[in-house]
């Protein structure tokens, strides 16, 4: 009888594991055609989620919400809309978006990426065989065309790799994690930390003792047009930057040659022309090759 009670119970468990969430926010500077492109790239998942939950960061354009109440009238039991009245920033909309969030499993998707068909699949069976928060992968970089591929972000896949690399870099592509909603709020969920929000929580969440992995595959198409570049340079950027990793020395995840070789490195990036900024995250910083591994 007891045999038979634990057995139910192994069953149940392993069947709430298997459902999962998706969490997505989308703004006004959104284009409708690169919405619609990532919805669906999830609805045509090889393993189908149980909840897709979308928060509107502040009011949208008549386009985008065309987009969404096209798919919410399709598929009214999956979606959940949450709306913010004013853009509030991507913590802000992502924390909101959480809390609607019925399973513990919650895979991250942006506004503009595509997934490809068994991303899902191959996280959630990494969730099933290992003991792990946080799971990842390869994002196969594009500027317009997802068929074209311009560059690779491969990760380090096993903990101790990534809590390494994770002193000097961003140790997971957020567009492509899927992690444990209980590991995420147990460390306060994201904070406002204008262009680390995603870097600061997984680095609060490893210091936590969360576990994590990336799976040497290809999980996402992601989008990096020039504004990525443009974004990542000039003083506001430098500033922000320096404040991070003084942060992140300061919580003694680093040490000083750390900060130093971050904050001296990646000042220079910065101040370089953005042709050169483009050059230089294409050659250095992502493999190039056609195949990531």
């Amino acid at each position: 009888m007891i045999f038979i009670l634990l057995e139910a119970g192994i069953k149940e468990r392993k069947n709430i594991l298997e459902k999962y969430s998706v969490l997505m926010s989308v703004y006004a500077k959104e284009k409708p055609e690169y919405l619609k492109d990532s919805i669906q790239s999830i609805l045509q998942q090889t393993e189908q989620p149980s909840e897709f939950i979308l928060v509107k960061d502040g009011l949208l354009t008549a386009e985008l919400d065309q987009v969404i109440n096209i798919f919410t009238i399709q598929y009214p039991s999956l979606f959940l809309i949450v709306s913010l009245e004013k853009n509030q920033g991507i913590a802000t909309a992502l924390n909101e978006g959480l809390k609607q969030c019925h399973y513990e499993l919650v895979a991250r998707m942006d506004s503009d990426d595509i997934a490809v068909p068994d991303r899902c699949k191959w996280q959630l069976e990494i969730f099933s065989a290992q003991d792990v928060d946080i799971v990842g992968g390869i994002a196969a970089e594009f500027e317009s065309n997802p068929k074209q591929i311009i560059s690779y972000r491969k990760l380090p896949e096993k903990q101790e790799e990534i809590l390494s690399f994770a002193r000097r870099r961003n140790p997971f592509n957020h567009s492509c994690v899927m992690f444990r909603k209980s590991a995420v709020l147990a460390v306060g969920g994201y904070h406002f930390f204008r262009f680390f929000e995603d870097y600061d929580l997984w680095v609060r969440m490893l210091r936590n003792g969360a576990k994590g992995y990336n799976l040497p595959k290809v999980l996402v198409h992601m989008r990096v047009g020039n504004g990525l570049y443009h974004r990542r340079g000039g003083l506001q950027y430098v500033i922000i930057m320096v404040k991070f990793r003084w942060y992140l020395f300061h919580k003694r995840f680093t040490n000083f040659l750390d900060f130093l070789v971050c904050t001296l490195g990646q000042t220079c990036v910065c101040f370089m022309p953005e042709w050169a900024r483009k050059l230089f995250y294409k050659k250095m910083l992502r493999n190039s090759n056609s195949d990531p591994l």
